[in-house]
């Protein structure tokens, strides 16, 4: 359960105000056809990209008004796992489901990789994944009622990495991003690159998978990108809480956070002492300011 603090913060987050009107996407006012409650259970949905068929889940809100534009919200696995992976269990769709606490709503989005040498991830072979997820954005689209000013993309380790390739791929088609722990190198390089996106990033300080030299890497990309006033982020020592640093000068459509956190490769860090992460609440706080 969240404290009382911690769900105040996200009642006030809650009332933030538009920063771009809604933009009803093709399936708004449409009986759906090929997404049902089903879509977020094994099998899951096909679709072919690329000439290859892939795989992918979809979660819808219980109550789905097709009248109604939701946001969009894809959340991609690390290496070794899948879609359906993310789509079940204790903290599937990495947590968000539980914090939803406005009348946005979202709709989840969760896809398989493919494999490589290190099992099925986000490999990228030649833009393939990047062009899965179009594919997947107007299959949805045209089935669902999506805001289209209100795409997202977060996800851990392989999937944190994925997820900055499409900001750097599709920074005109992407509101924000949650990358966690994540790295510039391992889905390809950065196609792209130059446009802002709202940007949210989380590290361990004594990540052995990832360095957090990588991190700070993305991060600085879109520091600059967003028009952000460059400074060094303060990182925590060993036993010392997380420290989150907010950039200041940048362009108001993009704010720009960065967290380190004393640990290694974790998508669940805790600081000494407390009782659940912070993750879920700060990419949920984060993405959530958009409406």
């Amino acid at each position: 359960m969240l404290s009382k603090a911690l769900s105040t913060v996200l009642v006030l987050l809650g009332a933030a105000q538009p920063i771009f009107g809604a933009k009803p996407s093709p399936g708004c006012g449409k009986a759906p056809k090929l997404v049902t409650p089903a879509a977020a259970t094994t099998p899951g949905l096909s679709i072919t990209s690329g000439g290859t068929a892939r795989q992918y889940f979809v979660k819808l809100p219980s109550n789905y008004d097709c009248n109604h534009p939701y946001r969009l919200i894809f959340t991609m696995h690390a290496v070794g796992g899948s879609g359906q992976q993310i789509s079940s269990g204790a903290n599937a769709y990495y947590g968000l489901p539980s914090l939803i606490n406005d009348t946005t709503g979202v709709i989840y989005v969760a896809p398989t990789g493919t494999s490589g040498a290190l099992g099925i991830g986000w490999w990228n072979n030649g833009g393939s994944d990047v062009t899965l997820v179009k594919d997947i954005i107007k299959a949805v689209e045209d089935d669902l009622c999506i805001d289209q000013n209100l795409r997202f993309s977060t996800g851990f380790s392989h999937g944190a990495a994925m997820s900055f390739i499409l900001a750097c791929a599709l920074g005109k088609d992407l509101r924000a991003v949650a990358v966690l722990s994540g790295s510039p190198q391992i889905s390809g390089t950065c196609p792209g690159g130059t446009e802002p996106v709202a940007w949210y990033s989380q590290h361990g300080t004594r990540d052995q998978v990832l360095p957090i030299a990588g991190g700070r890497q993305m991060r600085d990309r879109f520091i600059k990108n967003n028009g952000c006033t460059p400074k060094e982020a303060k990182e925590p020592a060993r036993g010392e809480k997380h420290i989150k640093t907010v950039y200041e000068g940048c362009k108001p459509e993009y704010p720009t956070t960065f967290v380190a956190f004393d640990g290694d490769h974790t998508p669940s860090p805790k600081d000494p002492g407390a009782a659940r992460t912070f993750s879920d609440v700060y990419t949920w706080e984060f993405f959530s300011q958009f409406k």
